[in-house]
């Protein structure tokens, strides 16, 4: 997003940025356009499903930077905790806001002066997915957490630089976790994905970035080693090649 080319904000606007890409892993300006909302008296929402959990590894939170601003925040836990698909975590600036969106009132849901769980979720009733998220925070702690956060960008950044160096297009700045990768026309790619998917080594989707099709890569597993890096890698330039996929990489 570029803040300067941003429309007129008022107090009914809602900006939403972008904390990690899903595709791409990339960040927007926090700290200017959380600057321009606060002048307009606008809301800004930082979906940060991927990125948000780049606070937890000193080497990335500097993408962070003016996040802490913005009015409220919402990620995605089943994504880099590994825990159920169901457990979103959403964050507001100030609770009275999120009591408001989300109470309902009716006979038969009885109320008392103390806090009432089903007046800060969308659901009257859910799974205690919070059991599960603190459980995985509980036993990674601060410093596991940042280990395996750290270590899965790293292991992106080592995928992506092996698909270079093989002479494929990695289509974005791998920031974060997420590589994207073409291998020629949208034919070529899709097929690959599919070859790829069917060998089993490991399990890559695809996507559309900037009309391109692409091959989206996300390292988000505990569990991931270099060596399983090395044997994906391995995997997808056995199959570009066999494809015939084309050559000639580069970040675009």
């Amino acid at each position: 997003m570029r803040p300067e080319a941003m429309p007129s904000l008022d107090p009914l606007t809602i900006v939403c940025i972008q904390a990690g890409n899903v595709n791409t892993g990339a960040f927007d300006p926090a700290p200017e356009i959380c600057a321009r909302a606060r002048e307009s008296g606008a809301w800004v929402h930082v979906d940060g499903a991927f990125g948000l959990w780049a606070q937890a590894a000193p080497a990335r939170a500097h993408h962070m930077a003016g996040v802490s601003d913005a009015d409220s925040w919402a990620t995605d836990c089943h994504k880099w905790l590994n825990v159920p698909y169901d457990s979103g975590l959403a964050f507001v600036r100030d609770p009275r806001h999120l009591h408001g969106a989300l109470t309902v009132a009716a006979p038969y849901l009885q109320t008392s002066a103390g806090r009432e769980p089903s007046q800060f979720t969308p659901e009257a009733s859910r799974r205690a997915r919070g059991i599960e998220v603190w459980a995985a925070l509980r036993s990674l702690g601060r410093s596991g957490l940042a280990d395996m956060i750290e270590g899965n960008c790293q292991r992106a950044a080592r995928f992506a630089e092996g698909l270079r160096n093989a002479g494929y297009k990695v289509l974005n700045d791998v920031a974060l976790n997420q590589v994207l990768v073409s291998f020629g026309d949208a034919e070529t790619t899709r097929g690959l994905i599919a070859d790829l998917q069917a060998d089993g080594t490991c399990w890559c989707g695809g996507t559309q970035w900037h009309g391109q099709t692409a091959m989206r890569i996300s390292v988000s597993c505990w569990a991931t080693t270099d060596e399983d890096i090395d044997r994906s890698l391995a995997a997808t330039v056995r199959i570009a090649r066999a494809r015939g996929a084309l050559r000639g990489g580069g970040v675009t």
